[in-house]
């Protein structure tokens, strides 16, 4: 058995058409940049619908060493801001998350003292070069103790004085939202600007901007490569509710889309703004049907419609291009999926690990620098790796909807995002 109680390997049985709905776990994305947001406001904030998986709680484990009280009950999250005042952390422990890794590095900055900051094995191997080099622009002063720009780090804390900088976004749009979340801190106006006008996972940094003006700090932004925090600009403590996490609806929506019926999505509107909704348009072209509403999204494939093998740029969702190079393994014609030059610093190096885990199935799959093709072929059971990858096994999990024999092994790593995964893919 699995440390967390399940099967190691975890078989999946064959089912479908589905029909069933189910709310996931709030976003993510929005409680950790909501976390940071409440936790340099003056007062407290609440946030309800904050979701509890590995990655938030190593921010909120993160901010709680800075000296921020977090408590987290089950209507709501509470966190009495400290108006920017942080002390010395210490250590600051980021586990496997990398959204924690880039946002507190900054966010440490602007404590009274020195924090160390380090996480798993393979944290230590995901760089944070540009992040380190920007805050230092900013008067930060921050050694890299790991090798070729990789944690861990020593953050002396003292503060930033601000100031007109450039940064490297071209492998990370977390490194320019983490020194966004902390600019407020400075003692004088930010301004950034993108070398190159390069930015990956752009949708992000929209959602980083959309949650500091919620609390209340504006960024302008030319919509191209200046964003600038005025001087003066302080967080405002208030209640924020999290949307249910579109990273996790990614795997319930092609759920549908490879066992055919319907599986409809709660509590996540049709104009919200997570990036990886943007998967809806793929999943469109390869011939679901998706009804958006005001409080829910639904994803239907009649059972006799023929999933079509399409092209497109997976650039601003990442995360969901796993799932979809899966769903791909049931259309008809090749699927090519672009802009991933990013896959390989994530978790595990995932443009490897997908060609490898599709290959293992019996399809056939092809990778370049940014991009894979997926060939779709017969089929067959296999145990499936998921190099300690949430995503992996969430999003492999799906193929034994169709295809007999498939097993996931280490099946617990889903805790790193949704704890209860396997319990709601049953239920649908």
């Amino acid at each position: 058995m699995a440390a967390s109680g399940l099967p190691d390997p975890l078989p999946i049985q064959p089912r479908g058409p589905l029909d069933g709905s189910l709310r996931p776990p709030g976003s993510r994305s929005l409680t950790n940049r909501a976390l940071i947001a409440a936790a340099l406001a003056e007062g407290e904030s609440r946030l309800p619908g904050a979701t509890e998986s590995d990655d938030t709680l190593a921010m909120a484990d993160g901010l709680a060493a800075l000296g921020v009280p977090i408590s987290r009950g089950p209507g709501a999250w509470r966190v009495a801001g400290q108006g920017g005042r942080l002390r010395a952390a210490g250590r600051l422990d980021v586990r496997a998350s990398g959204t924690t890794a880039r946002f507190l590095t900054a966010v440490a900055t602007l404590a009274e003292g020195e924090s160390l900051l380090d996480g798993v094995a393979r944290m230590r191997e995901r760089p944070i070069e540009e992040l380190v080099t920007a805050l230092r622009d900013l008067g930060a002063a921050i050694e890299i103790l790991g090798e070729r720009g990789c944690p861990p780090l020593r953050i002396a804390g003292g503060g930033l004085r601000g100031g007109e900088i450039e940064i490297d976004a071209s492998r990370s749009s977390q490194f320019v939202s983490g020194l966004l979340l902390a600019a407020p801190g400075a003692a004088g106006p930010v301004t950034l600007h993108l070398a190159g006008g390069r930015l990956v996972s752009r949708p992000f940094l929209e959602l980083t901007v959309e949650v500091m003006g919620a609390f209340g700090v504006p960024v302008a932004w030319n919509g191209r490569d200046e964003l600038r925090i005025p001087e003066g600009s302080r967080y405002q403590a208030r209640e924020y509710p999290i949307e249910p996490d579109a990273q996790a609806a990614v795997y319930p929506f092609c759920a549908a889309a490879i066992a055919g019926g319907e599986v409809r999505v709660e509590g996540i509107p049709g104009h919200s703004r997570q990036t990886d909704l943007r998967l809806l348009e793929v999943l469109e072209a390869m011939g679901c049907a998706v009804e958006r509403e005001t409080d829910h999204i639904a994803v239907r494939r009649a059972p006799d419609r023929t999933l079509r093998g399409v092209e497109f740029d997976g650039n601003a969702f990442p995360d969901a291009v796993l799932a979809l190079a899966v769903v791909a393994l049931f259309a008809e014609g090749p699927t090519t999926a672009r802009g991933l030059g990013h896959l390989p610093l994530k978790e595990t190096d995932r443009l490897a690990a997908l060609r490898t885990e599709l290959r293992r199935l019996g399809a056939g799959a092809e990778t370049g620098a940014d991009w894979i093709r997926i060939d779709p072929a017969p089929l067959h059971g296999a145990a499936i790796e998921t190099y300690d990858d949430h995503r992996m096994a969430m999003s492999f999990a799906l193929a034994g909807l169709r295809v007999p024999g498939v097993e996931i092994r280490d099946p617990g790593c889903v805790a790193k995002t949704w704890p209860d995964y396997f319990e709601a893919l049953d239920a649908l």
